[in-house]
């Protein structure tokens, strides 16, 4: 892709012009401008003011699998493809791209890495549970939007394939269950770090927290999953938050 380098900066704003009647579109086409460069005629010439217009009209997705319909949108319009096919490849992206992004980042990998995070502090790792937390989100954050760009380039009008790619199937084959697993850890655990008080929770290790929370923690976390794993369409986030708190409560009391 021409100036592959200068695209992928700027998918990292595509939201910084946000608007509601063209969504992410304006950013949309402020990402391909620098590859639309290259287009007959260069900046300025018939191809590239139609194909920036283009490419600047209504789109709604998941911000980080943005990339994954700007390169193939990008690949579409430097191979000549007709105007009406890049429109509809387009309208045709932004709801799966963004049900997928969700599904994987807002539902599951966030949830994840807020929840790591929490667990380090409440266990006295003090800003490394913040380091924990930046820096595992973002990795998975900025591999994705480098992988989908290349996806989507490489693609072209055939991009709806990119979204059975490994990389995103055994992302979110992971991140879900993690999910569970640590919101559920996590819970009991900062409930014992707010009642215990902040100096003394800060001080905590894993070996030294009060038994009764510890178990807590375990049995919150299998709750958790077995919830989300079997009874998640009739149970709310609220719901399950309060079960597994109650469930702490009870085992931190009846532990010797």
């Amino acid at each position: 892709m021409p100036r592959f380098g200068r695209v992928l900066a700027r998918c990292f704003a595509i939201q910084a012009s946000w608007n509601y009647e063209t969504m992410m579109g304006t950013g949309f086409g402020w990402s391909a401008e620098p590859a639309l460069r290259s287009l007959e005629g260069g900046p300025g010439g018939a191809r590239y003011r139609e194909a920036l217009a283009r490419e600047s009209r209504f789109f709604n997705a998941h911000p980080y699998l943005a990339s994954l319909a700007i390169g193939a949108a990008i690949r579409a319009e430097l191979d000549g493809e007709n105007p009406a096919r890049i429109e509809k490849l387009r309208a045709a992206l932004c709801g799966p791209l963004g049900s997928v992004g969700d599904r994987l980042f807002w539902a599951a990998w966030l949830p994840a890495c807020a929840a790591l995070g929490l667990v380090l502090v409440a266990l006295g790792l003090r800003g490394w549970g913040v380091v924990a937390f930046l820096v595992l989100y973002n990795a998975l954050h900025v591999i994705t939007r480098w992988w989908a760009l290349r996806a989507g380039w490489e693609q072209g009008l055939h991009v709806g394939a990119a979204l059975g790619a490994p990389l995103l199937r055994r992302a979110g084959a992971v991140a879900t269950p993690a999910a569970a697993l640590l919101v559920g850890l996590a819970l009991p655990l900062l409930l014992g770090w707010q009642l215990g008080g902040l100096a003394d929770a800060l001080q905590w290790s894993l070996a030294a927290a009060p038994r009764g929370i510890v178990a807590g923690a375990v049995i919150g976390a299998i709750a958790v999953a077995a919830a989300i794993r079997f009874a998640a369409p009739r149970l709310t986030g609220s719901a399950v938050a309060a079960v597994v708190l109650a469930l702490a409560w009870v085992v931190g009391r009846v532990w010797p």
